[in-house]
């Protein structure tokens, strides 16, 4: 069973708390409100995802290379997560 199924109703959860933020963002976009309260919006989203990354590559990483079954799917597991973080880092 994959590690994002064993955990599906916390990271769903996550993923609702970060589109309330998001929602909350267009919220403050229709009302006008100052550029610093947008701001910190924005900045309390982009911690929420970074924070959701995070724990997904986490779980990657433990799932998916420290405990694969085979060398290959280490280096599976291994090139998967390298290609997502250089897609982060972009």
């Amino acid at each position: 069973m994959s590690h994002t199924i064993q955990n599906k109703t916390k990271l769903t959860a996550r993923v609702r708390r970060i589109a309330g933020q998001v929602d909350a963002i267009e919220r403050a976009l229709e009302a006008e409100l100052g550029c610093a309260d947008v701001l910190q919006l924005v900045a309390s989203v982009r911690g929420a995802i970074n924070g959701l990354t995070a724990e997904l590559m986490e779980e990657h990483l433990q799932y998916h290379v420290v405990e694969a079954g085979s060398e290959a799917e280490r280096q599976r597991g291994a090139d998967e997560l390298v290609e997502v973080i250089r897609t982060y880092l972009k």
